[in-house]
């Protein structure tokens, strides 16, 4: 299994990112697919996750700002953000897993590399 997160970088408070990540050698269309974030020396915490079935998960803190989506025929899961915050700053890491779930991310097995997303003026 492979994960290649893409889309991170600078933006200044208020604007936004797509976040994209791209799937490799497991069937794509048959995992749950989710978006968590870590900043360096605090816990890691889910921003969105999407069932098999096109159900999606949010936390309170992304709900409005993000939305996450997939394309089951490209083998990739989008993150869009929009009005971003200085707190939205983090390293986000895409996550799958055959029977993923949230709130709590059980299951979700493999894990990309991460890319850096800095909200700052």
């Amino acid at each position: 299994v492979q994960l290649v997160e893409s889309g991170g970088g600078l933006v200044q408070p208020g604007g936004s990112l797509r976040l994209s990540c791209v799937a490799s050698e497991f069937a794509f269309n048959n995992y749950a697919m989710g978006w968590a974030r870590q900043v360096p020396g605090k816990g890691l915490e889910w921003v969105s996750g999407i069932y098999s079935s096109g159900r999606t998960y949010y936390p309170d803190s992304g709900k409005g700002r993000f939305a996450i989506s997939r394309d089951n025929a490209k083998n990739t899961v989008y993150l869009q953000m929009n009005s971003l915050k200085p707190e939205d700053t983090a390293v986000y890491y895409c996550a799958s897993g055959r029977f993923g779930r949230w709130p709590g991310g059980e299951n979700m097995n493999y894990w990309g590399k991460g890319t850096l997303v800095t909200v700052s003026s």
